[in-house]
């Protein structure tokens, strides 16, 4: 701040990055891929789906590791949020520390689904987008989480119930924030992201051809 009480530009450089890449080295952290070489010397990458995330995981290596993988994914969003608001220069940012919570939850998921240290193939974000929400409005998550859950219980497709809890998560957020609030603006990136992070899995729902959630791991018809 300057003296006269305004932001510097470069103090809102600071707010800016500072979350952001906070953020994004949190998400490229591939959870997946290590767990992988780590537990069963395979690289997931050649498995399955060949997607770093959780289900894909828990699918080819088994519930246990899978749910390690999905808890690891969404601290992955939870933690940068969390502690955004405390870097220097989030007080710079218009908004303050919801502000820099936002930047750092986009970083998050941006790391996420193109980590550096997987050569920008990462996974496809539902878990750490999930950490994200949980961190920014656990009211909203909640709508997200039971959304999820009752969609993947009755028709057993994953990228179904991550698609609609998203949006269920964005409308939650309207229906709170208001239409121009940056929550409701960042959740509805978010589900956007979301969306078409599953776009093969969409085509694959609409053609009868997506692979369905099992509890034990493995594929179903």
């Amino acid at each position: 701040m300057n003296e006269s009480g305004s932001a510097t530009p470069l103090g809102v450089a600071i707010g800016v990055l500072g979350p952001l890449v906070l953020g994004y080295l949190c998400g490229a952290l591939p959870w997946g891929l290590w767990i992988g070489r780590l537990f069963r010397g395979v690289d997931v990458r050649t498995l399955g789906s060949g997607n770093l995330g959780a289900t894909n995981v828990y699918r080819t290596l088994g519930p246990g590791l899978g749910l390690l993988t999905l808890l690891l994914d969404a601290l992955k969003g939870v933690l940068p949020v969390v502690l955004a608001g405390r870097l220097p220069g989030a007080g710079a940012l218009p908004g303050g520390a919801t502000t820099a919570q936002i930047l750092a939850g986009l970083g998050a998921v941006a790391g996420h689904v193109w980590t550096f240290l997987a050569g920008f193939r990462g996974g496809k974000g539902v878990a750490t987008t999930a950490g994200v929400l949980l961190a920014l409005s656990p009211p909203a998550f909640a709508i997200f989480l039971v959304v999820f859950v009752v969609t993947v219980a009755l028709s057993r497709y994953i990228s179904l119930g991550s698609m609609l809890g998203s949006i269920a998560f964005a409308g939650a957020l309207a229906w709170n924030d208001g239409l121009r609030s940056p929550r409701f603006l960042f959740g509805a990136v978010l589900a956007i992201l979301v969306i078409a992070r599953h776009r093969q899995n969409f085509g694959r729902l609409m053609r009868g051809e997506e692979r369905r959630f099992s509890l034990r791991g493995g594929r179903e018809p």
